[in-house]
């Protein structure tokens, strides 16, 4: 397995249009949530209008910018600040993308200004705030639809397992295996060490399987360095891609993991550096509240040069 977020299916991908009706093919934006500086965090394709594509459309364009996600703005009312996004891998649309929400939610207050936004996605509306942070950079933090979190069925984590080459003593037993929820179901795994999380190299095609047989839209793969300080690898490749530098969909849930697992007992922030293996290093920062199943999820975004 190579750390790379592009997909290794591209070649195989749609071959729609590149817009569904008459007109110009849509401008793509291309920013990287969950960081300050261009060669960190997640890479994004953002679309800010998409009402001219169909879901066959908005594939092939995901396909072309062969990022993990791309953002696709359908509908808009500006005055409201309001928008209807559709989120779409190079493979597949998905219900929910934290690190394509932020980097949407930054080109928007790019345009528009700081302030609140409200997205209507596939999995709920999501409010977002954006602003300026003391160093000059945009950074945005998005509230979640209510979390939940499972226990693992032992088949599911067997065949987990399996795919990723690990055995159950790879795991930490102080934070069982789950299925977590935060717009998407997650796989969460806690490596007992580092070095298991640092060496992962996994079978891409049989992991897909088993994530699609159920529902798993990544595997959140976590290792804790203290209580409020995790590392973190996501494989997506039922998205066609190897590995995300920085999944805030997978943060959500993992907040929400948290949460009921009794981890956190008073509002709290929690930091998951991910990306770190694969060379681009991202920071998430998770703000939980044990009255509350939504999750709280913040990051900066840059604009990448075309």
């Amino acid at each position: 397995m190579t750390n790379d977020t592009t997909t290794a299916a591209n070649d195989t991908a749609t071959t729609a249009p590149a817009h569904g009706g008459s007109g110009a093919a849509p401008e793509i934006l291309r920013y990287s949530a969950f960081t300050r500086t261009p060669d960190g965090g997640n890479p994004a394709g953002v679309v800010l209008d998409a009402s001219g594509l169909d879901a066959a459309a908005m594939l092939a364009v995901a396909a072309e910018v062969g990022y993990s996600e791309t953002a696709f703005v359908t509908a808009a009312d500006q005055d409201a600040r309001r928008f209807t996004v559709r989120y779409f891998s190079p493979l597949a649309e998905v219900a929910f993308c934290g690190h394509a929400t932020v980097a949407l939610a930054v080109a928007l207050a790019d345009r528009l200004g700081p302030g609140d936004l409200a997205l209507d996605t596939p999995a709920g509306t999501i409010a977002v705030t954006t602003a300026t942070d003391g160093a000059g950079a945009v950074q945005a933090t998005l509230t979640s639809v209510p979390t939940r979190s499972r226990q693992a069925l032992a088949e599911e984590l067997e065949a987990a397992l399996a795919a990723l080459g690990w055995s159950a003593s790879d795991l930490d037993p102080a934070l069982p295996p789950h299925v977590a929820f935060g717009g998407n179901d997650h796989l969460v795994l806690a490596a007992a060490s580092r070095e298991r999380l640092a060496a992962l190299d996994y079978d891409f095609d049989a992991l897909a399987e088993v994530m699609r047989r159920y529902g798993w839209t990544t595997v959140d793969l976590v290792w804790r360095e203290s209580p409020r300080r995790f590392h973190a690898r996501n494989p997506f490749p039922v998205g066609g891609v190897v590995e995300d530098p920085a999944t805030g969909a997978a943060a959500a849930a993992f907040g929400g993991y948290l949460r009921t697992l009794g981890l956190v007992t008073e509002p709290a922030e929690i930091t998951v550096r991910q990306g770190e293996d694969m060379g681009r290093p991202s920071d998430l920062v998770i703000g939980v509240t044990p009255e509350d199943a939504r999750v709280r999820v913040t990051g900066a975004a840059v604009l990448l040069p075309r």
